[in-house]
């Protein structure tokens, strides 16, 4: 595959607010984002980086998922996947130090289950934003709903 590059913008706005846009995306698509209210300062309700990190994790293991599996022929009904993201010290620094994936999957014949978890499996391995960062990619077992 050739090499991609993806143009994003941050423009302060006041205290600790800012607002994120991407000169591929219309202006209506802009996010705001904050310092979270763990830190002096921080805002509540805002999109953060430490979410926005997260976020790119989970969304991207969605659509490896949805690309999996439709190249394994897997039927399913329902996909959802909630992640957890932990920030914590490390050698000293502030970083997020694991993704927590907790898909939940909805199937109607039981005996798919092994291979829901596989095509999961591969996902996670698979997923380019997971094999980007230096955090630890947790995937628990499925929910099947």
């Amino acid at each position: 595959m050739d090499a991609h590059a993806y143009k994003v913008a941050v423009e302060w706005k006041a205290g600790r607010l800012g607002v994120l846009s991407s000169f591929d995306l219309p202006s209506e698509k802009n996010i705001e984002v904050v310092t979270p209210p763990q830190f002096p300062q921080g805002i509540a309700d805002v999109w953060s980086p430490e979410h926005l990190f997260t976020a790119a994790v989970v969304s991207c293991f969605m659509t490896t998922f949805l690309s999996i599996a439709e190249n394994s022929k897997l039927t399913f009904t329902h996909f959802s996947c909630d992640a957890k993201g932990v920030l914590a010290t490390d050698g000293g620094k502030l970083k997020m130090t694991e993704i927590i994936l907790q898909p939940s999957i909805g199937i109607e014949d039981d005996t798919l289950k092994e291979k829901v978890f596989r095509v999961l499996q591969k996902s996670e391995a698979a997923c380019l934003i997971s094999n980007s960062i230096n955090s630890k990619v947790i995937l628990e077992n499925p929910l099947y709903v």
